[in-house]
């Protein structure tokens, strides 16, 4: 019965969403703090589904310098939970195909996020070149999803490297941002715990070049794989507390 009452509030709301968005994108389209604010509506959604969202972020993401914000992509409930601590003047990166999704797709374009595509080598490059020029005049930061699919309860899934040769390439800081486990997260269950999204501390990339993106991408999995460990840890022990 929760379950059913849960898609069908969940349904309403993202529907009403949906139109506030479209609405909202076409009357600023591309506008620089598009993204931030659809995404902070969509976080707020997190309560209903019974997740208490547990909010850390670095000071780095309330000044103007651009950014790479890598994030861990778990399952669809990334869009109430990571959603939550989006920037200012931030956008994604996300694949082509997602504008033909119905409504969202069209929300994800007009906000101004970036799309790319991947299955054309020459194309890819070539977006991720306008990535860094939208960087570097506009000062725009960008979140990117490294490991390209959801991991699906699976811990940290190898980094594709565009991510890395883009940072480089703006000599912008990687800011690592992890979301603890969600594959606990039922909605026919009224409590769904804890889930805390943590921004790291940035990695800098001033003085590096394409040559160091290799030993860049294995040093920012390996501290993201062991923080995410923590957290997971932490969130678990959180809900234990809750619960006794």
């Amino acid at each position: 019965m929760l379950l059913i009452a849960r898609s069908i509030i969940l349904a309403v709301l993202l529907f009403l969403l949906f139109v506030f968005s479209i609405v909202f994108c076409l009357v600023r389209p591309m506008h620089r703090n598009n993204v931030h604010v659809i995404a902070s509506i969509f976080g707020s959604v997190a309560p209903i589904l019974g997740i208490k969202v547990i909010k850390r972020v670095h000071p780095v993401s309330d000044t103007s310098e651009p950014c790479i914000y890598l994030a861990n992509h778990q399952n669809n409930f990334d869009l109430f939970t990571h959603t939550s601590v989006v920037p200012k003047a931030t956008v994604s990166l996300g694949k082509k195909s997602l504008a033909w999704m119905p409504l969202f797709g069209q929300i994800y374009w007009l906000s101004g996020n970036i799309l790319i595509d991947r299955k054309n080598r020459h194309s890819a490059f070539d977006t991720m070149a306008k990535t860094v020029e939208k960087m570097k005049n506009r000062g725009l930061s960008v979140w990117i999803f490294p490991e390209g699919t959801r991991s699906r309860g699976r811990g940290l899934l190898p980094f594709k490297v565009g991510a890395f040769h883009t940072a480089v390439a703006a000599q912008a800081p990687i800011v690592p941002v992890l979301t603890s486990s969600q594959s606990h997260i039922n909605l026919n269950r009224w409590n769904n715990g804890v889930v805390i999204v943590e921004m790291l501390e940035p990695i800098a990339t001033a003085g590096l070049d394409k040559n160091d993106v290799k030993a860049l991408n294995t040093k920012v999995h390996q501290v993201m794989s062991a923080r995410l460990v923590e957290l997971n840890k932490e969130a678990e022990e959180l809900m234990q507390q809750a619960q006794a």
